[in-house]
């Protein structure tokens, strides 16, 4: 149910209070909105005036069904949920036959809130096609959120779904935080040559935050490599994103020893670094509940009650102020928008915020994803919307990113090569509109301030957009496997737009590379700058861009670089001369003279000074 497998056609219920409240809004973990003009409604939820009730899934196939999951409806004002309930199995639907205990019908017990999920398992398992459960007790309004426990029997069904062959190298499993640093550090073992392990820091628990690092150098940055990152666990409970980056350590490691052309060459072309758990406290937590009974916010956020994703720095305001006010980029930087000093001291930031800013500023990364959950899209910035301080509500149209054609692109270049992200049949999740071909902007669908998005785009180098993998957060290990196939070729294609667009090094006319230089292209107001080694690589569409380089001390220059549609980034490198200002201070400062006076001159109609 909660991972839409089970499609809206499948489900019928007795009766319905209103659409809002359908029988596909049954699903575990389906999240509400109590605004009466949206169609959240957040559960299932009957007709009062009906005397009979009950709520049927066709599984379309012969099944053996072995328990079931239920919950209340998801609301903040009301608190509706089914507190016992029969259920009733049948082949064709017209006959059916209740669970008994050869006295009578068997009651189950249902919920005692509206959140917590609670499993009845059937003491026997029971084949047949239908289920229906018939509620008999209720909190509230008789409404509830379901999942059935069961296994297709082998066979033909009306509408199959695919079959994944898994692959024998792979071990599709659920890992605790312990298992999963046994797993990186197995990897490290295969593959030694190619692997680092490494941690970014610690939890609020003391648990080190685990990354690896894939590369044909993986202990140094290697100047002209672009270094690249995937992170999970933002969220504790979305673990298809963590074990996703799990199997692809194992995967490129295997691949690359067996000499895969392909993945020989994201290897020694790319510095991957992979991150399954950004936040381990949240990862045991909703580990130790495990995927039938994690609720959509075990786990969710840190020990310390952070939610990592949405706990950056809010540079947008300071932009934004900036851009009303013309100062932006004469006066204000498009880029690196500086952060308070006092941020380690800062107690609105969470200890795994904190070591993630650290990281991110530590390396040159260009491109990068975080892996999440709960729905089937993939989002790309700005995540937050502009408020009107006026009226302290949102501007009628969000702020549009100076990059958006690129994120656009990066966006669908995940969402198309997904195997099902961009089925026009999969709906929303939860009933939101989840934008068309698989990809949306977080602004116009559920703005957040403080975003790690923004905040990586507007003090970094980094373009980074959302991931979300699909409805279920924590499905059972046996869907990992299709989880793999739906997303394996989505990753790699992702990992190869680290070369879209231009690339060089930036050096003075001694040939000493030049470092935080600024990388300008006209018609796009966003910058990037050279790392401590001089290089750059600068994430751009195909077409012709007037690039200028800018640093301290040196004359500006510009050159005109052509993007083309074949793969690998356009060289463009540039050598600086020194300015006419810093030569005249060299030359003062050499004889012995400090000029400490303006100097004017006409030199070629252009005045300087």
């Amino acid at each position: 149910m909660e991972s839409h497998k089970i499609e809206a056609d499948q489900l019928l219920a007795s009766s319905i209070s209103q659409y809002r409240f359908a029988p596909q809004k049954a699903r575990l973990n389906m999240q509400g909105s109590d605004d009466e003009d949206s169609t959240r409604g957040g559960a299932w939820c009957a007709n009062a005036e009906d005397k009979i009730h009950w709520f049927e899934i066709d599984a379309r196939k012969e099944t053996e069904f072995t328990g079931i999951i239920t919950q209340g409806r998801d609301s903040q004002i009301e608190s509706d949920y089914v507190s016992s309930y029969y259920l009733a199995f049948s082949n064709d639907s017209r006959e059916w036959t209740t669970i008994h205990d050869g006295y009578s019908d068997w009651l189950f017990f249902g919920n005692s809130d509206k959140d917590t999920p609670v499993m009845n398992q059937l003491a026997e398992p029971v084949v047949a096609r239908y289920i229906r459960i018939i509620p008999q007790s209720w909190n509230g309004t008789l409404c509830m959120r379901l999942e059935v426990l069961g296994c297709p029997l082998p066979g033909d069904s009306q509408f199959g779904q695919n079959e994944v062959t898994p692959v024998d190298y792979l071990e599709f499993k659920h890992h605790s935080y312990s298992e999963m640093v046994t797993v990186m550090k197995s990897v490290n073992d295969e593959c030694p040559n190619i692997t680092s392990v490494y941690s970014l820091g610690r939890s609020s628990k003391g648990l080190d935050i685990m990354a690896m690092i894939i590369s044909g150098d993986p202990t140094e940055h290697e100047i002209g490599e672009p270094e690249f990152r995937f992170t999970a666990g933002l969220h504790g409970n979305e673990a298809v994103g963590r074990e996703m980056i799990l199997l692809l350590m194992q995967y490129l490691c295997k691949e690359y020893k067996d000499r895969n052309p392909r993945v020989q060459r994201l290897v020694e072309s790319i510095r991957i670094h992979l991150v399954p758990s950004l936040n381990p406290d949240g990862h045991e937590k909703a580990f130790e509940v495990g995927s039938e009974l994690s609720a959509w916010t075990t786990g969710h956020f840190t020990e310390d009650g952070y939610d990592i994703f949405q706990n950056f720095p809010d540079l947008n305001d300071i932009l934004w102020d900036a851009e009303d006010k013309g100062m932006v980029p004469k006066l204000t930087p498009n880029h690196h928008v500086p952060i308070s000093d006092n941020l380690e001291l800062n107690s609105s930031f969470a200890l795994e915020t904190r070591a993630i800013i650290s990281w991110m500023k530590s390396h040159p990364f260009v491109l990068g994803a975080n892996l999440q959950g709960g729905e089937r899209v993939v989002a790309y910035p700005y995540d937050s919307y502009r408020l009107n301080k006026a009226y302290a509500e949102p501007e009628d149209e969000p702020r549009v990113i100076p990059d958006e054609s690129l994120f656009r692109w990066l966006a669908i270049s995940y969402a198309s090569t997904h195997l099902t992200m961009t089925h026009n049949h999969h709906s929303s999740c939860h009933g939101d509109n989840a934008g068309a071909h698989g990809i949306i902007n977080r602004a116009k669908w559920q703005p957040v301030t403080g975003s790690m998005n923004d905040f990586s785009y507007l003090h970094t180098n980094c373009f980074e957009l959302s991931i979300f993998l699909g409805c279920d957060k924590f499905p059972h290990e046996s869907e990992l496997a299709y989880e793999w196939e739906q997303n394996r070729e989505a990753m790699l294609t992702f990992m190869e737009q680290v070369h879209r667009g231009i690339r060089g090094i930036v050096k003075d006319q001694e040939g000493n590379p030049i470092a935080n230089a600024t990388v300008s292209v006209e018609g796009i107001n966003h910058d990037v700058t050279t790392a401590s080694s001089g290089d750059y690589w600068r994430l751009l569409n195909p077409g012709e861009y007037h690039v200028t380089v800018r640093a301290e001390g040196f004359s500006p220059m510009t050159k005109l670089c052509v993007v083309g549609y074949e793969s690998g980034a356009t060289a463009c490198s540039f050598n600086l001369a020194k300015s006419n200002w810093d030569r005249i201070k060299q030359a003062s400062h050499s004889s012995g003279h400090i000029c400490c006076y303006p100097v004017c001159t006409i030199t070629n109609s252009v005045l300087w000074k």
